[in-house]
């Protein structure tokens, strides 16, 4: 059976949160067979020389990564590495555990092949995190294995004026075994979280992390960089863009999840029995990727930018590498398109690179022409029918 069969007859009869944690038991059963991982890296995991990239002081054998919310708490890294994605950035990490908020708190959009959550950063926390992150960091290396970038967030339970405190304390803990750190300030489930992206605001607060990096682990430069929500202002991306490198940000990543339910396909019924929390999938890659542009107009290549948000094709990745990605990450599109989709993707990119005339993708990067001030967004694809992995 095809995993689109699967999906559709099988899947799509649990819970959303109940088959995530189902697929996470199946990785992890991979994890622990021995010589599993290692075979299924064989024969998954990118090899084509077009397809590397040096982007944050890593090596890495592909630009595809899997986005902070699917491996929450560092427990399928090593698999996700062996399905074929080049680093996982896991979280969003809590200071201290957390529950998260109540469920049903996963839904699915199959007509958008979209996903709305409010998980509200359910954490096992930043010790027990560390933790397991060190012991894949020991795995890896002996086995090899992905990247691990750090996804950090403020605790529910942290007021607004003490979340520096949090962050900071995230950082200590886990800036010594990550390959980066992302500081998370565009999670809508989380009140007053979104607050933080001011440049007023987001001023201290990156400057607090940084410091707290460098004083950790003096011996090399941890990667700093920040998640941005779709749902900024142009103003405001433009302030944090400025601020970025004023502070001499490493990367940011566009986008998180959105608030919006804009040109959705799906009946109005089944959006509004969804409920809030955010939005992932093809309905927001337009403004994903109007961030992104907008952000390497204002950074260039003087800011790592990591594009996120509807990325389901090797055709979505490459554009998004031409408008200036150094990486591209996913999580809805691993979910609908399943365990092949990772290597399928990257084997189809480094075909749409050779076609188009680029040995690798790092000269790609950046090199689309971006759209004229004041030209209309794109407009929104139905998305519908889209072929999925099998």
């Amino acid at each position: 059976m095809s995993y689109a069969a699967l999906f559709e007859r099988a899947l799509t009869r649990l819970e959303a949160e109940t088959a995530h944690h189902l697929a996470l038991a199946l990785l992890r059963a991979l994890a622990v067979v021995p010589g599993a991982a290692a075979a299924l890296r064989g024969r998954l995991a990118p090899r084509d020389e077009a397809l590397r990239v040096q982007v944050l002081g890593l090596d890495l054998p592909g630009p595809l990564g899997v986005a902070a919310g699917f491996d929450k708490d560092a427990r399928v890294a090593e698999a996700l590495g062996a399905l074929g994605f080049a680093f996982v950035e896991v979280g969003t990490v809590t200071a201290a555990a957390q529950p998260g908020n109540p469920r049903p708190r996963v839904f699915r959009l199959p007509a958008d092949r979209a996903l709305v959550n409010r998980m509200g950063f359910n954490s096992a926390g930043s010790t027990v995190v560390a933790r397991r992150v060190r012991r894949l960091r020991r795995r890896r290396g002996r086995r090899g294995g992905p990247a691990i970038g750090v996804n950090l967030g403020r605790s529910k339970a942290t007021p607004p004026e003490a979340a520096i405190a949090d962050y900071v304390a995230g950082a200590r803990r886990l800036g010594p075994l990550a390959d980066y750190i992302a500081v998370n300030v565009s999670s809508p489930n989380t009140p007053g979280l979104r607050d933080l992206q001011s440049a007023h605001a987001l001023r201290p607060l990156l400057s607090a992390v940084r410091a707290a990096l460098d004083e950790v682990v003096p011996a090399r430069r941890v990667p700093l960089l920040v998640k941005l929500a779709p749902d900024l202002s142009d103003a405001d991306l433009d302030a944090i863009a400025d601020l970025a490198l004023e502070l001499g940000v490493d990367g940011l990543i566009a986008t998180n999840t959105t608030v919006a339910r804009d040109g959705l396909c799906s009946a109005a019924a089944d959006v509004a029995r969804v409920g809030t929390g955010g939005l992932s999938g093809p309905p927001l890659a337009p403004r994903s990727l109007a961030v992104l542009e907008r952000l390497r107009a204002r950074v260039g290549d003087r800011v790592v930018l990591v594009s996120a948000g509807g990325i389901e094709t090797a055709e979505d990745a490459w554009q998004r590498l031409r408008a200036g990605a150094g990486l591209v990450q996913a999580y809805t599109g691993f979910v609908y398109g399943g365990p092949l989709w990772p290597a399928r993707l990257q084997r189809d990119l480094a075909r749409i690179a050779r076609r188009q005339g680029f040995v690798s993708l790092r000269a790609a990067v950046g090199t689309s022409k971006p759209p004229a001030a004041g030209s209309p967004p794109p407009v929104a694809r139905r998305s519908a029918g889209r072929p999925t992995a099998s």
